[in-house]
């Protein structure tokens, strides 16, 4: 099995809990600070050796092409100010040997099928699987994890968490089995969304996957699941049956910015934790949390 050089971001999403917000502009174009959150997901992808990116779009995300396009316009009038810079910053979004290829999801039949729209480019490949609602952070971030897992273990893999028991209904769960001894968990099944009462674990499978290509045949050859979609869950959950499913620990923190509370928790945490903004941005929370404790003890 040839080394990981592929990923795969399907962002046809509508994403309808940020409305009116995206009524026009894309989710994955939503800033944390000054950076879209799909280019955190980009560049977490480039730090791990990935040289393709393929992006599963929707008729109403062209403005994610336009983003990672060149802007020659912008750029030259940033020269002319004199704002070398910040040209390079815009120039360098996808660095030189990085290409972007953008496949079209007809009509938004599921996460499965978003991974299939994306066969013919990824061709007999293996690949990983980037949402870009799940922002990572950390030394270590996930998909250079299953990169180096996968060289060790060319199968497909996730990349799991331990969350809360009233959690485990918001996530696809594993049905864990060994754990070997090179940390790597042997995968049973993926339960999609159990009760608390009926989950297998608390192990919950988030937007990082590596995969073999072997994984557009059972895509292929899915019913319609929940919400008459395509999942890629039920994929996840046959191909475990048969033995050819790890997963390995995320060792970065999580911030689910498919969320408001979630993308509101990754702005706090980022500007905290930037050199430019953490000073005055902790003294502005500072102020506004004396503020509430002094209008709370008038009350």
């Amino acid at each position: 099995m040839p080394a990981i050089t592929k990923a795969v971001f399907p962002v046809a999403g509508l994403g309808t809990r940020f409305l009116p917000a995206t009524k026009a502009m894309p989710k994955e174009l939503l800033p944390i600070i000054d950076k879209p959150i799909v280019q955190y997901a980009v560049e977490e992808a480039i730090a791990a050796g990935i040289t393709e990116l393929i992006f599963v779009t929707g008729r109403n995300k062209r403005a994610v092409g336009d983003h990672f396009d060149a802007n020659l316009e912008l750029e030259n009038q940033l020269m002319a100010k004199g704002k070398e810079d910040v040209r390079d910053m815009v120039r360098n979004i996808v660095p030189p040997g990085v290409a972007c290829i953008f496949v079209r999801q007809p009509e938004p039949l599921g996460l499965g099928h978003a991974v299939l729209c994306a066969a013919p480019a990824v061709g007999n490949n293996p690949f990983v699987v980037l949402l870009a609602d799940d922002l990572m952070q950390g030394e270590v971030l996930p998909t250079q994890a299953l990169v180096d897992a996968f060289e060790r273990r060319p199968q497909t893999l996730l990349s799991v968490s331990e969350v809360a028991l009233e959690e485990v209904s918001k996530y696809g769960i594993l049905r864990p089995g060994k754990t070997g001894s090179d940390g790597m968990i042997a995968v049973e099944g993926l339960v999609e969304k159990p009760q608390p009462d009926a989950a297998p674990s608390r192990m919950a499978s988030f937007g990082r996957y590596a995969f073999t290509p072997e994984v557009f045949e059972f895509l292929r050859n899915l019913k319609p699941g929940a919400g008459g979609e395509i999942q890629l869950a039920d994929a996840i959950d046959q191909m475990a049956a048969q033995g050819k499913v790890s997963a390995i620990v995320n060792p970065s923190h999580r911030y689910d910015c498919g969320s408001k509370f979630g993308y509101l928790t990754a702005i706090v945490d980022f500007a905290l934790n930037d050199p430019e903004y953490h000073d005055r941005f902790s003294g502005l929370i500072r102020d506004r949390l004396s503020k509430l404790d002094g209008a709370a003890k008038a009350g």
